[in-house]
């Protein structure tokens, strides 16, 4: 548990069993799941309110060789998992320069197996309050978003609204891609969730410190 919230970017199971000085790796494997599973079940208690940013990620995944025979492209593309990101913001001013910023507070991220609005939905009403205003790009999957929250707004897909109306999302987008890359490479796809778990919650607790630790201890009693 220790070696999980040790440090910002965590550590690979593989590197956890060289800390341990276990033999065998199978254990170790399977005791990080656990407590990943364990935090995704802890956020999944919670959701998200307010001024929220919706939008879609594609993760690179380890693909089987049948898979890549197949050769499919654009979405559900061979070696590519679609991740659904919410994020919890708030705007801000600055009241000498009028310069406008904003403020992120938390996240949630799920795994999806389809590119339907139906699973869109189920997302929506799972991650998110139906007293929030939701901000997101004119993708035809969110056509029934509006049904679910107070207040929905579309913008279309372009890099200033990557850069300004959705900028949380993809900062979390792109701070995953590069954590998974660095710490464990290959990753398939049944177990994307997962590793998602852990950063996601390791990244609404960011400013935990040392707490991290006793919190984790929590989730692992009251989630496992």
């Amino acid at each position: 548990m220790f070696l999980l919230t040790a440090t910002k970017k965590g550590f690979s199971t593989k590197e956890i069993q060289t800390q341990l000085g276990l033999k065998r790796y199978e254990p170790v494997w399977a005791m990080v799941h656990k407590l990943r599973k364990a935090l995704g079940n802890r956020d999944s208690r919670y959701t998200l309110e307010g001024m929220i940013e919706f939008d879609e990620g594609y993760f690179t995944i380890e693909s089987s060789e049948i898979e890549q025979e197949k050769g499919i492209r654009g979405r559900g593309a061979v070696g590519k998992s679609n991740v659904a990101i919410t994020a919890e913001s708030a705007p801000l001013e600055d009241i000498e320069t009028g310069e406008k910023s904003s403020h992120c507070r938390y996240f949630k991220a799920k795994v999806l197996t389809d590119h339907t609005s139906e699973q869109i939905n189920e997302t929506i009403q799972e991650s998110i309050s139906e007293k929030s205003v939701v901000f997101s790009d004119k993708s035809t999957s969110y056509i029934d978003i509006s049904d679910y929250v107070e207040i929905y707004v579309t913008e279309k897909s372009d890099k200033q609204t990557t850069k300004e109306t959705l900028r949380w999302v993809h900062i979390a987008i792109s701070n995953a891609k590069r954590n998974f890359l660095g710490n464990h490479h290959k990753i398939k796809g049944k177990y994307l969730q997962l590793y998602l778990n852990e950063f996601v919650y390791k990244l609404n607790r960011r400013y935990f410190g040392d707490k991290l630790f006793d919190r984790l201890v929590i989730a692992g009693i009251t989630e496992l």
